[in-house]
């Protein structure tokens, strides 16, 4: 109940936008913008209940095929792979440079635990 107040409201309130926009078009300083918002506003207003009636389309079609939306099962994604360009940067990596990733990382270690 609550939902079909929420769009009748949405529906009310934005054709009264619209009717505001359609007032500023045929003044004298109203520009094409606000024709554009004439047209607008009412699709604004019919959105939450497109997205209602949508909502309960999904669920009928769901509940037909005899199954619950919140038993769906997630297919597992596998963990991603180290790409072979990677394995190789870190074979290739001088001594200064793991020096200094050592270093940052001991940095990180020292701010970590200052946070805590």
């Amino acid at each position: 109940m609550a939902i079909v107040a929420t769009c009748l409201v949405s529906l009310l309130v934005c054709c009264g936008l619209a009717w505001w926009q359609w007032d500023r078009f045929t003044s004298a300083n109203g520009t094409f913008q606000n024709l554009g918002y004439v047209l607008q506003w009412p699709l604004f207003g019919l959105f939450p209940a497109f997205m209602f009636w949508r909502i309960r389309q999904l669920k009928h079609k769901a509940e037909a095929r005899g199954e619950e939306p919140e038993q769906r099962e997630q297919p597992e994604v596998p963990a991603p792979r180290p790409r072979p360009d990677a394995v190789q940067a870190v074979q290739d990596e001088d001594e200064e440079l793991a020096a200094y990733n050592r270093y940052l990382r001991e940095l990180n270690a020292r701010d970590q635990q200052a946070a805590e």
